[in-house]
């Protein structure tokens, strides 16, 4: 009887070494905890940048606050223009604010601007046109200038961070609108408008942050795959362009870093509806990443309606009615209704 035991314990034994060989062989070794340097344990989850990632700026804790009205710009019939400051971790950010007469609350619309050299840009400036047409019809416009621009606070260069300093500074804003006590707020009824650049700055947000605003607008947005941002603005600017190579180094030599700030790998995570503008004769940002970025996130099954304009360039101008016709849809329906 001890031997039969005996056998079959040697039996069950090589079994379990079969399965392990079978395992290894596949690429699929048991769970295992992996020690550091320091022997502590330490997670075998992927990793990313605790800093330069839409995971972490996913999980960044914002305190945006202390909004201010100053001083009014214009006063007319349909809206007052303030100049406004409020506070994005440590930085204060300029911007300006139209509110519209009569009684509120009204929903809010944040504009994120495209890129103007920070050394000629003033308060306000970029969709301007945008700004008084939405707060004739009914809606708090907020135009944050971004740090290093106007009145705002200046810190690093941006271009080295891939502009997720204003991606924080624009999800400031929106912390500080609900902390502020400003009653014309409508706090539930959030939206976005990025134009260009901004237009990135509203892909940072709603893939890391895709509670936050209700309903998006991107009127030719820079690429969802920042490899692409990179080449076709950064790569000729040689020392920004080399330092940023030196430290993070090219997709095929980190590509865990650059797929980890590409929105397009994050689709997954929007749950705001989204609307798409791209004029075919777009000098400054080609049309086909308007293109990708449609079919990825109808891939996803996420709600997106794109619009192309024929012969339209970067900022519309003969297609510029019909485009804000189609935005008041959008908004009127998502923040309205």
């Amino acid at each position: 009887m001890k031997t039969k035991f005996t056998i079959l314990a040697i039996i069950f034994l090589l079994g379990l070494a079969g399965i392990f060989y079978l395992h290894q062989a596949q690429g699929e070794p048991p769970h295992r905890e992996e020690l550091n340097t320091s022997g502590d344990k330490k997670s075998t989850e992927p990793s990313y940048h605790p800093e330069l990632s839409l995971q972490a700026l996913g999980q960044m804790e914002f305190n945006g606050r202390d909004l201010q009205l100053g001083r009014v710009l214009d006063n007319n019939s349909a809206y007052t223009r303030y100049y406004v400051e409020y506070k994005s971790g440590g930085l204060t950010i300029s911007g300006i604010m139209n509110v519209p007469k009569g009684d509120g609350p009204f929903p809010v619309l944040i504009l994120n601007h495209g890129y103007i050299d920070p050394a000629i840009y003033t308060n306000g400036r970029g969709l301007k046109r945008e700004q008084d047409y939405f707060a004739r019809r009914g809606y708090v416009v907020i135009h944050p200038d971004y740090r290093n621009h106007a009145f705002s606070s200046d810190t690093v260069h941006e271009d080295k961070r891939f502009r997720f300093g204003y991606a924080e500074d624009v999800i400031n804003a929106i912390y500080a609108v609900q902390e502020s006590e400003l009653e014309f707020f409508d706090k539930d009824n959030i939206g976005m408008l990025g134009h260009s650049m901004g237009g990135g700055v509203a892909l940072k947000i709603m893939t890391s942050n895709p509670n936050l605003v209700d309903a998006v607008s991107l009127y030719a947005p820079v690429s969802s795959v920042a490899w692409d941002n990179f080449q076709q603005w950064t790569v000729d600017r040689e020392e920004i362009a080399q330092e940023i190579l030196d430290t993070r180094g090219t997709p095929e030599e980190n590509p865990e870093f650059w797929a980890n700030i590409s929105p397009i790998n994050f689709l997954d995570k929007t749950k705001a509806p989204v609307i798409l503008h791209h004029g075919t004769a777009d000098a400054d940002v080609p049309i086909a990443w308007s293109d990708k970025l449609d079919k990825a996130m109808e891939n996803e099954g996420k709600v997106i309606t794109y619009y192309i304009y024929e012969g339209g360039p970067h900022e519309f101008i003969n297609e510029w009615p019909l485009f804000m016709q189609r935005n008041l849809e959008f908004f009127n329906e998502h923040l309205k209704n």
